[in-house]
């Protein structure tokens, strides 16, 4: 497997994949081109044989300077549980320590149990919100209207900072 950042030319093939990669569910509406613009050098696509197999879109926090933020990741249907997700993670911790973040924030639909699974393996805890659903704590209409999310926080070990 092969990682390199991400250039704006990928945003078609990623926008291409990705509902399908989500099993249907409408999902590119939250990925705009801007991320691959603006955010590349934090932001990281996986690929074996020139096949996209995974991304990650990261970004430096400008309003927090000991955060960063994991916007969203994929990891094609069939690559996952090959670790595709937990290498491009760590590759993100590593840019976000080389430049003094010690935070990582990033959030989920509580309907994604792999996603909470997989976070919470990664090191990440769970943000107390203001309304539980299957027994876990969400932050109800984070991203708008019926639109709740767990919101997840990892600090970073500052002796690699």
């Amino acid at each position: 497997m092969k990682l390199r950042f991400v250039i704006a030319s990928d945003y078609d093939t990623i926008l291409a994949q990705i509902n399908e990669w989500w099993g249907g569910r409408q999902m590119s509406d939250m990925l705009p081109m801007l991320f691959f613009e603006h955010f590349n050098n934090t932001s990281f696509i996986a690929e074996k044989d020139g096949e996209v197999t995974g991304f990650l879109i990261g970004f430096l926090s400008q309003s927090n300077p000991d955060e960063a933020y994991i916007h969203f990741v994929g990891v094609h249907p069939k690559y996952r549980k090959q670790k595709i997700g937990k290498v491009l993670y760590e590759e993100f911790f590593k840019i976000s320590r080389q430049n003094g973040r010690s935070i990582i924030r990033c959030v989920t639909s509580p309907v994604n149990k792999d996603s909470i699974n997989f976070h919470m393996k990664m090191g990440f805890s769970i943000e107390k919100g203001n309304k539980m659903t299957d027994s876990i704590s969400v932050f109800q209409d984070y991203d708008g209207p019926n639109q709740d999310r767990v919101v997840f926080k990892k600090k970073l070990d500052r002796s690699t900072l």
